[in-house]
Order: C-alpha cells, then sequence, then structure tokens
C-alpha cells in the first residue's frame, strides 16, 4: 500500500476542537512536525479534513 509523508505547516491555533483532535490523531503535535503514513481511506479523509494545515507527499 502506498504511503504519504504529512507536515504541519499551519498553526492549529484558533482552530475548532475537531481539527484539533483530528491533527492528534495524525500524530502532529507541533509545527513544522513530520509524519508517514499508510494511505488508507481513514488516514486519507483526516488529511483531507485539515488539508489547510497540512503538506501532503506521496511516497513510493
Amino acid at each position: 500500500m502506498a504511503k504519504i509523508r504529512v507536515k504541519q505547516v499551519r498553526s492549529k491555533i484558533n482552530r475548532p476542537e475537531d481539527q484539533k483532535r483530528t491533527l492528534e490523531a495524525l500524530g502532529l503535535r507541533k509545527m513544522n512536525q513530520v509524519v508517514e503514513h499508510e494511505a488508507t481511506p481513514q488516514i486519507i479523509g483526516m488529511v483531507r479534513k485539515v488539508a489547510h494545515l497540512l503538506e501532503v507527499e506521496e511516497l513510493n
């Protein structure tokens, strides 16, 4: 299965609580933190929910 690299590039300050929890669920707790995940439908859905705060890169 494909992997994706997710980096938080915008702050979660002044964001709704559900978006903050989504970032935490993705493993992003600080600005510029990078995590890698399998590209499952659940992860893709979480990334789309907070896409305006992230940079996403597909890995081969």
